[in-house]
């Protein structure tokens, strides 16, 4: 008989969340169940309910847990690039894999099938609230808004990539990689417009 180890109601959605990321990652958003979360960290499904609601609660807090990851990593790439210890090209390698390898891209699409779109909302939130706090200036009445449209095109070029790069590229006879190259370009332009990068 075995013993249910007793978690704080932190640790528990915790461990929950961390379950549901790994279930994205090995099987796709379609295993991303209350049954099957409970059953991988040894909880009750009831459990899962009181924590989360519902499904769709579930794969909303998922959304907002992968975002802030994937935000607190890409800003963290971001001052690496501006203290000159990093490039652009691992802020674009990091937005990508986020949603392809990471299983964000998947997640937002199926989301999106299945009618739960408010769902997208914290991955959108943070995002912005990223590029707001790399680039505050741009809050200023007037100011270019250069790292928001740049931001806005990486997220949308990572997101297509993730859902359709691979039968893109075979079907125009295209490199997978096109899509990060063109992307690097981008940011790089943008680092640079910005001051945040020495130029040629």
């Amino acid at each position: 008989m075995s013993i249910r180890k007793r978690l704080s109601p932190e640790e528990s959605r915790a461990a929950a969340l961390g379950a549901a990321r790994d279930l994205l990652i090995e099987a796709g958003p379609q295993a991303v169940t209350l049954k099957a979360v409970a059953t991988r960290i040894d909880r009750t499904h009831a459990n899962l309910l009181h924590h989360f609601g519902s499904a769709a609660g579930l794969q909303k807090a998922l959304a907002a847990h992968m975002a802030g990851s994937v935000c607190d990593t890409i800003g963290d790439a971001v001052r690496a690039t501006r203290a000159g210890i990093g490039t652009p090209r691992e802020v674009v390698d990091l937005t990508f894999d986020a949603f392809d390898r990471e299983g964000g891209g998947a997640l937002a699409s199926w989301m999106l099938l299945s009618g739960n779109e408010d769902a997208l909302n914290p991955i959108v939130e943070t995002i912005h609230q990223l590029v707001d706090e790399l680039h505050p200036q741009e809050l200023e009445p007037g100011a270019e808004r250069t790292m928001h449209e740049t931001t806005y095109t990486l997220v949308l070029l990572a997101l297509g990539e993730a859902l359709m790069g691979q039968q893109l590229a075979e079907s125009l006879g295209v490199k997978r990689q096109t899509s990060r190259d063109r992307a690097t370009a981008m940011m790089t332009a943008s680092f640079k417009k910005a001051g945040d990068i020495a130029g040629d």
